[in-house]
């Protein structure tokens, strides 16, 4: 008698999808756009890794992450490998309270002076070249600092400082020491009239040619994200100042009053504009390059 065998009812394992790799910055200026993510469950659903400014923008530029943000100059230097998501940014139409130039002497007076530069925002730090040179008129000599402002104004006459340790020097440090502090955001804006962008959020263009719904997914999540923290910010800034050296009314004025986390028409004029005036030469990208937007999917 021949054995019959049962048929074999297993269902094959299912198909694992990788989820993207998503960078996030380690400042309180992008705490807004990742605060939300675990209330709506979306935190889930990304790889998130946490990095410095640069070193979120050599990963994305390397192909080691799939989306998040950079510095706008290094987003600039790779606009062919990147998309730029719309609507959301990390930048300012005036005051930014945390990108500034901090000088022991007026500005004027700083041509073939020492100059520190902070180590953590490539983009901050041409703006302040940029505006020293062309709108003060002085050319100091520069020099790469741990963003430390104590050490920065022990090696030198004026500092670029961004991030946590410029809102810090703002605040607490540059009074106590005497120090007059200079907005990058500001100066810009009294310079140009325009926005100006500090970082955007992009995509990986051969990311997005394999993911495409899951690009825009990751957008609409990070839109939900930040809409429902400026919607509760007074909760999310008393949560942050537990932890936090500032109190929560000083959040609340940062992301209320000086970050601008938008992406539309004005600031892309404000990009257009950086562009015109650093691109060409070593920058490593035109006067006119093309930022291209992540479109919407068809209907």
């Amino acid at each position: 008698m021949t054995e019959q065998l049962a048929p074999d009812t297993a269902q094959p394992a299912p198909v694992r999808r990788r989820r993207p790799r998503v960078g996030h910055i380690q400042f309180l200026n992008c705490l807004p756009l990742f605060w939300g993510l675990a209330r709506t469950g979306s935190l889930l659903d990304m790889d998130l890794r946490t990095d410095t400014p640069d070193g979120l923008n050599d990963a994305l530029a390397a192909g080691e992450l799939d989306m998040g943000p950079i510095s706008l100059l290094e987003f600039l230097r790779h606009a062919d490998d990147l998309v730029a998501l719309p609507d959301i940014a990390v930048g300012s139409d005036g005051d930014v309270m945390s990108c500034l130039i901090v000088s022991q002497v007026p500005l004027e007076e700083l041509d073939g002076q020492p100059v520190a530069l902070g180590s953590t925002s490539r983009t901050s730090v041409r703006l302040a070249q940029l505006l020293l040179a062309e709108r003060v008129g002085v050319k100091p000599r520069y020099f790469g600092c741990p963003p430390d402002l104590r050490t920065m104004m022990s090696e030198a006459r004026a500092a670029v400082i961004i991030g946590d340790a410029a809102l810090r020097a703002a605040l607490y440090e540059a009074p106590r020491m005497g120090l007059r502090v200079h907005d990058l955001g500001r100066m810009w804006k009294d310079w140009t009239g325009l926005p100006f962008v500090f970082a955007v959020f992009a995509a990986r263009r051969d990311f997005l040619a394999r993911e495409p719904e899951l690009v825009r997914q990751v957008h609409a999540d990070l839109l939900a994200s930040r809409d429902l923290s400026l919607a509760e910010v007074a909760k999310v800034c008393e949560q942050a100042s537990q932890w936090e050296e500032f109190d929560a009314a000083t959040l609340q004025r940062y992301y209320t009053t000086a970050l601008d986390f938008s992406l539309g028409t004005a600031q892309l004029a404000g990009i257009t504009e950086f562009a015109r005036r650093v691109g060409g030469g070593p920058e490593g990208f035109p006067p006119d390059v093309a930022v291209q937007l992540l479109e919407p999917s068809a209907p």
